[in-house]
């Protein structure tokens, strides 16, 4: 069965909204040499409504490389509640129960599911446990404003640290799978 795994880069005081404002100063060799590592794995991305939108209007005709190569030729699975349609090149909707939705997905052939931003969907998969894998890339950084990946009411959930690095720049990478 194939495992579903994020990667999120995430503040000191929990802010994952909008990271290209706070984290490109210690975005070091080590940051990009884990992301590569993590991406080759991937042959599925999960988004979520609102990365998509963003993401669909930006990555078709960009030329930053080597990821604008990657996320454009790879599957994506859209998870949304509202949209009827997704236009982007090799991507679909998925609509309608999502535990059943992303079981039907880590049953079909293939590597890794990643999800990429999309830290509402992210959330959504570790509380109902199908999340596999959860990296946080912690910045040395307090961000003030934005959205945070645990903020409001959430049910425990136990988590076990499955491996854990620094790189030279001070971020703490901090990989998680389920307790």
């Amino acid at each position: 069965m194939r495992k579903v795994t994020s990667a999120l880069f995430i503040a000191l005081d929990g802010v994952v909204e909008s990271p290209n404002l706070w984290q490109f100063d210690v975005f070091d060799e080590d940051m990009g040499n884990a992301m590569s590592i993590a991406l080759a794995n991937l042959d599925t991305v999960l988004l979520g409504r609102v990365t998509y939108g963003e993401w669909a209007s930006y990555w078709p005709t960009s030329t930053d490389e080597p990821f604008a190569t990657f996320i454009n030729n790879t599957p994506k699975v859209v998870v949304s509640t509202t949209l009827d349609k997704v236009d982007w090149q090799n991507s679909t909707l998925l609509t309608g129960d999502l535990v059943a939705g992303v079981n039907a997905l880590k049953q079909l052939p293939g590597r890794t599911i990643g999800v990429i931003g999309s830290p509402t969907l992210v959330l959504s998969l570790l509380q109902k446990d199908l999340l596999d894998e959860l990296t946080l890339m912690v910045h040395p950084v307090v961000a003030g404003t934005g959205k945070r990946l645990f903020a409001g009411q959430n049910d425990l959930k136990r988590l076990k640290l499955a491996d854990s690095r620094i790189t030279r720049s001070g971020v703490a990478i901090l990989t998680y799978t389920p307790a």
